[in-house]
């Protein structure tokens, strides 16, 4: 889950270029992994394009590998997307790199497209079309991935529009060759041409415009619209069309009357499930519920479970948790995650919420932020170490939070037997960065609680002491492992088709 970041090699003179480099670097990631241009509990969604705007062209123009070298990492998928269309629209500014470098973007980008939801590629390439951007590097990138899809005839039903505008984009000969028989071509720009198609979901969709029962063999969101076309009633229609159905499509449907196994659910996406529960009902459902989180945590934390001593958490379910009307809950459900996690992580573990709160299934945005007495609280339980999961908005009262972790570094814990770091789900528009607590503690962006791990390991890159050197090679380590990693998932899913043939 997460490699050391120190290195062997002998240690560098960092030059004040190669540290203001480094921050800058970092900055930008805490960026892309929270920030998501939606609007915040404290800035509006403009603010936060504004931001995160100048942030990807500043990066890309100075630290142009680098920029790339972020798609290896556990940035969201928004900033992926953006920084794939960056790359793609700037080729030119490759112009200098190596082939070396060169190659290396080129399988970043592929890399990246195979594990992004489908319906977000094809909104790259929609973007890349209205922008005119169609070098030869663009219509490579989006043939290979066409090719590497497992179904198109599913792409065909499910994301009609996406895949017409990527083929008219990149000129493909649609319906000939690895793309399959000329019936898909005829789908989606001669429709009405044939009485009836080979492929499965192909035929269920021309049926379903006038048969009932062939809407249960389209995937649950195009048959959404066929069923409330035909009038058929909501509970009938979940109940029949359930086997057709992805985890989290019932998950959103849970309540409507689909059921799901709870405990195969990702670990935020779960926590944000269950805050959206009313109490009477968490309660009802305790054991249920608190064995679900348990099991998501253990399979993040997977071999590193119980390996990280005696831990502390200081975990904010303030107000400002709720989030905003587009992420409602978001940073509640980081923390919830984060906690559950930690448990798993954990040697021996002690929880301090911020409102005082003493059972986490039952956890509310309310109140305002005591972070600096809650911190007291938790260096009382002498932790190895302490993980602080807040939005870095310490008001009761403001700034304590800060002053006591710099008492505690300077002059109560010098040797650091205690490791602290703070975690933040919210990107600050106007700081350009997550809003940090102290100089002295390392601060990281977290978007989902399982990439805890991983994003304590950079935030050990933050406490202003390594320079561009060091975090160069910590990437180019991510980056071959990524690559590496998607090089054998390729190379088992080829066999896999052999097999099947």
């Amino acid at each position: 889950m997460a490699e050391t970041a120190g290195t062997d090699a002998e240690p560098t003179i960092e030059t004040h270029a190669d540290l203001v480099a480094a921050e800058d670097v970092l900055l930008f990631v805490n960026a892309a992994v929270t920030s998501t241009g939606q609007r915040e509990f404290r800035s509006e969604a403009y603010a936060q394009q504004l931001s995160l705007s100048f942030l990807h062209e500043y990066v890309r123009v100075n630290y142009r590998s680098v920029y790339a070298a972020a798609l290896a990492l556990d940035i969201n998928d928004h900033n992926a997307a953006r920084i794939m269309e960056q790359l793609l629209r700037t080729a030119g500014e490759a112009g200098e790199a190596s082939d070396a470098q060169k190659r290396t973007e080129g399988r970043l980008i592929a890399a990246r497209l195979a594990v992004l939801p489908p319906q977000r590629v094809y909104r790259l390439f929609r973007t890349l079309r209205a922008a005119k951007v169609n070098n030869r590097r663009t219509r490579a990138i989006l043939r290979d991935w066409l090719a590497a899809r497992p179904d198109l005839g599913l792409d065909a039903v499910k994301y009609r529009s996406g895949l017409k505008t990527a083929v008219r984009h990149a000129h493909l000969p649609f319906g000939e060759g690895e793309f399959g028989g000329g019936e898909f071509g005829d789908f989606l720009f001669r429709p009405g041409r044939r009485v009836r198609y080979e492929h499965a979901f192909l035929d269920a969709y021309r049926r379903a415009h006038f048969e009932q029962v062939a809407v249960y063999d389209l995937p649950f969101t195009v048959a959404e619209g066929f069923a409330a076309k035909h009038g058929i009633p909501r509970g009938v229609f979940l109940e029949r069309i359930a086997p057709r159905m992805t985890r989290l499509e019932r998950l959103r449907t849970q309540r409507a009357g689909t059921k799901t196994d709870l405990s195969v659910m990702p670990l935020t996406r779960l926590a944000l499930y269950v805050l959206s529960l009313e109490m009477a009902e968490r309660v009802r459902r305790r054991a249920e519920l608190t064995g679900a989180l348990r099991a998501a945590a253990l399979r993040a934390a997977g071999p590193y479970a119980g390996t990280w001593g005696r831990v502390s958490a200081v975990l904010d379910d303030s107000y400002s948790a709720s989030g905003s009307g587009v992420k409602r809950r978001r940073p509640l459900a980081v923390a919830l995650g984060c906690h559950f996690l930690l448990e798993a992580l954990a040697g021996s573990y002690r929880a301090h919420w911020t409102s005082g709160a003493a059972d986490p299934l039952l956890v509310r945005p309310w109140g305002p932020t005591p972070l600096g007495t809650r911190i007291l609280d938790a260096l009382e339980d002498s932790p190895d170490r302490l993980v602080i999961v807040s939005d870095g908005w310490d008001n009761a009262p403001p700034g304590l939070a800060g002053e006591v972790l710099r008492v505690w570094r300077t002059r109560l814990d010098r040797d650091r037997e205690t490791s602290v770091v703070h975690v933040n789900p919210v990107y600050d528009a106007d700081g350009f960065d997550v809003r940090r607590l102290a100089p002295s503690v390392p601060t990281a962006g977290i978007r989902d609680a399982e990439d805890l791990a991983a994003l304590v390991e950079i935030a050990q890159f933050a406490e202003g002491r390594t320079g561009l050197a060091e975090l160069q090679a910590y990437l180019d380590r991510r980056t071959d492992r990524f690559l590496d990693r998607r090089h054998q998932d390729r190379h088992h899913q080829d066999r896999h088709l052999e097999g099947a043939r």
